[in-house]
């Protein structure tokens, strides 16, 4: 076991203090056990409910007054015979307490006299400056695909042997999609989660990968900056784009491929630049959707923290959980609001910008951006040069016959017969609005239609209408300007 081997390594390197962040505790001290069998060193832990206990021996008992942290230190700096000491859960005790941290370093000082390892374990820990310099940290490995399908294995035959040797039923395409889902998550976690799409029906179906994306994303919490988008569009929605459907439909293959069978380099991501309204957040879901993956969105309002440093700790969180999804596609929606060269935060859009170039270019995970913006000119060129992004689209305002198809499909979507409507009259009056514009149109139209007691007709949606300033109307210059940079410099999304 490559873990195994690694903590013997540190342990053995006369290392004061060593770091495990995990929520697999019980998986941690079983190893640090083993290591300690094999380094021929006693292992004791110590927790607030316990105190200190050699855990390496059957039938072992807690010493007597060592529940708190001072007087465990306190005992085990008098101990002369060498050990190795599992503290869970201690770094509370720790912050804000000089007695503990002190105690702690002079065992650590002392590491060339009596060689204590003292072994830090919580799902999270800060270590005091007084002492990092006599720490290291490890890691514990995520399962790879093999332990994980041994572990969808075991499952099963634990269903099989309770429902009278009945087989869990599944095919192997399905089946290695549940693997892949569940890579980067800890072997209690993923058990749990194949666990649970078995559980209900006996069956591995493709109706259990999204709800298993689902939970292994809630699984990861990153308090709001970060979200799971659980509707994502099909591209029969999505009025328009045929440009970019036909981009992306040459590329779904390459992206969803396994590492061993790539042939062509894996798509890394486009950027949207359009129009409000255009339907760039709409083509960001349906990019998900196509290529039947989770949706994960980046909210750059909620990253913005207003302690220095906090907001690039919450995009590099928020990076490396994109990449334990993956594959995925990560949507950055109006990406210049958190990295912009305007912007005057004491430097922060430029440490962000700097840590998503990194991760950028260094990603070997199957992460697929979409980025949306609708002003380019505010962000930077090192984001915008080719090789960052395979391409930018420009999104524009619908013609006469995509008009058209959106007035179909948001009536369809409101269970009104488009057959019932004069379609090309609606689309020529509609000339200049978004699509997000019709469908207000309709909204309306319907409302309406409620108030009078009829049902909605073509009239009552042109009413709406000519009542409408749209945005091309309101913003024309504004509109003009972006259309004349966006002609040579972009795509057309159409």
């Amino acid at each position: 076991m490559p873990d195994l081997h690694d903590l013997e390594i540190m342990l053995g390197s006369r290392l004061p203090i060593l770091v495990i962040e995990t929520y697999e505790e019980p998986r941690a001290v079983d190893l640090v056990c083993r290591s300690g069998f094999n380094l021929k060193k006693p292992v004791f832990t110590w927790s607030i409910t316990e105190g200190l206990k050699r855990v390496d021996l059957e039938h072992s008992v807690p010493q007597r007054l060592t529940a708190e942290l001072h007087d465990a230190l306190g005992q085990i700096k008098s101990t002369e015979r060498a050990g190795i000491y599992l503290l869970c859960d201690a770094h509370p005790f720790l912050h804000d307490n000089p007695k503990n941290i002190r105690l702690l370093k002079e065992i650590a000082m002392k590491h060339d006299q009596v060689a204590h390892t003292m072994v830090l374990l919580s799902h999270s820990i800060d270590i005091p400056p007084e002492v990092r310099k006599y720490s290291g940290q490890m890691e514990l490995s995520m399962p790879n695909d093999q332990q994980l399908l041994h572990l969808v294995r075991e499952e099963a035959s634990h269903w099989s042997n309770q429902n009278r040797g009945e087989k869990v039923k599944t095919d192997s395409k399905t089946l290695d999609a549940l693997v892949s889902n569940l890579r980067g998550l800890t072997y209690s976690d993923a058990r749990r989660l194949a666990r649970g799409a078995i559980i209900d029906d006996g069956a591995i179906t493709e109706d259990d990968i999204p709800n298993l994306s689902k939970a292994k994303f809630q699984l990861m919490d990153m308090e709001g900056v970060l979200s799971f988008e659980y509707d994502t569009a099909d591209f029969a929605e999505v009025g328009g784009l045929a440009k970019l459907k036909h981009w992306l439909e040459q590329r779904k293959a390459s992206f969803l491929s396994d590492d061993e069978e790539k042939k062509l380099d894996p798509p890394k991501g486009i950027m949207l630049l359009g129009i409000q309204g255009g339907g760039k957040s709409l083509a960001a879901k349906a990019v998900a959707g196509c290529w039947n993956v989770p949706l994960l969105r980046l909210d750059f309002g909620a990253l913005l923290n207003k302690f220095i440093g906090e907001s690039e700790k919450n995009l590099r969180e928020a990076l490396k959980l994109a990449d334990t999804m993956a594959p995925c596609v990560l949507w950055m929606d109006e990406i210049e609001k958190g990295i912009s060269v305007e912007e005057n935060d004491n430097g922060t859009s430029k440490r962000l910008l700097g840590t998503l170039l990194t991760w950028m270019a260094e990603r070997t995970t199957s992460v697929f951006i979409v980025a949306t913006s609708n002003d380019i000119s505010r962000l930077p060129p090192e984001l915008v040069r080719k090789g960052r992004l395979d391409e930018i689209f420009f999104v524009d305002l619908p013609d006469f016959e995509v008009r058209e198809l959106i007035f179909e499909i948001h009536l369809k979507k409101r269970f009104v017969d488009p057959e019932k409507f004069d379609i090309e009259r609606l689309a020529l009056a509609a000339d200049g609005f978004s699509g997000a514009e019709i469908e207000q149109a309709i909204v309306a139209g319907l409302y309406a239609s409620h108030a009078q007691e009829t049902e909605l007709d073509t009239l009552h949606i042109l009413d709406e209408i000519s009542n409408t300033s749209p945005l091309s109307v309101v913003m024309a210059e504004k509109i003009r300007q972006l259309r004349a940079w966006a002609d040579e410099r972009t795509v057309s999304a159409n």
